[in-house]
């Protein structure tokens, strides 16, 4: 039996995206014992061509489900009321587009009224026209978000509460709420690019990446806690979460990604992910809601 916990992400987006189909996802998920649901961050959707994912990315048509995209917090704290055990993931939300007090504030609320079951997956986001919208410049990329997330880290530590950064200050003071636990709730970096992930690493941060090839994720990885430990940190204590841009299908596939296929030939390609010690696989789909849960219950069997 794998380790790995499954997940799915919510339909927070495009034509199956409401209050009520967020719920029946959610409720399915635990009761057919997923072990998360995923929530992403998309501002806006532009009206031009845009390059996916950032700079260097293929150039094409912004896809139709990014002009309506349910918060991700928010939706998170709907779906903590309707469930008492999943647990709570974002995967990502763009860490920049918010002040960190602010941010951690909202993180720690969450956490809180959740009991604890938040993960915390945070990005630097690429689409120049969400910077743009937001007032932050693209250049706090890098170090700026590096320094979001300890000046956050400062948020949820012991009052009274002092920042001092180049791009982020915050006065001596009081904030609460504090998360569920006194280190925080685990807080993972979605990255891929080398330095970005060796940048989480010396954070001392889990790690969420996307799946593409099984050679570029085992080396990602085996970066990722090579420099985690030269930073002094223990590697097995960061966690690492997987997503799959994919689907679980009712039938095999001949020609197949990493962890897509029927749920006997995913279930084979778990072994994979409990060799590197994956503690979470999620996969983000459009597929109808009620299908996907009854894809996702065949393959939590077989697993």
């Amino acid at each position: 039996m794998s380790r790995v916990e499954l997940g799915i992400g919510l339909p927070t987006s495009g034509r199956n995206a409401s209050p009520e189909t967020i719920a029946q996802v959610a409720e399915g998920a635990e009761r057919i014992g997923l072990g998360s649901v995923w929530t992403f961050d998309r501002l806006l959707r532009p009206t031009v061509p845009i390059a996916m994912g950032g700079a260097g990315g293929p150039v094409m048509d912004p896809p139709e489900a990014f002009g309506t995209v349910y918060d991700p917090l928010e939706t998170l704290t709907y779906v903590a009321a309707r469930t008492s055990r999943i647990r709570l993931g974002t995967s990502v939300l763009d860490a920049l587009f918010q002040n960190p007090v602010v941010l951690a504030r909202r993180i720690a609320t969450l956490d809180r009224l959740s009991g604890g079951r938040l993960l915390a997956g945070l990005g630097q986001g690429w689409m120049s026209q969400e910077f743009e919208a937001a007032g932050v410049p693209l250049s706090r990329r890098g170090a700026g978000f590096g320094e979001h997330i300890q000046a956050m880290r400062a948020v949820w530590g012991p009052d009274p509460v002092r920042f001092e950064g180049r791009f982020y200050r915050i006065p001596e003071s009081e904030i609460g709420p504090k998360p569920a636990r006194p280190d925080g709730p685990a807080v993972l970096v979605g990255c891929v690019a080398p330095a970005a992930v060796e940048r989480a690493a010396r954070l001392g941060t889990g790690l969420s990446l996307v799946i593409f090839d099984w050679d570029m994720l085992r080396e990602t990885i085996a970066r990722f806690r090579r420099t985690a430990e030269e930073s002094g940190h223990d590697p097995s204590a960061l966690p690492v979460v997987v997503q799959v841009n994919g689907d679980v299908t009712d039938k095999p596939l001949d020609e197949r990604a990493p962890l897509t296929g029927s749920p006997e030939q995913v279930a084979g390609d778990l072994a994979a992910l409990d060799e590197l010690d994956v503690r979470h696989v999620l996969w983000m789909s459009d597929i109808e809601p009620a299908e996907r849960l009854r894809l996702m219950e065949r393959l939590r069997a077989l697993a």
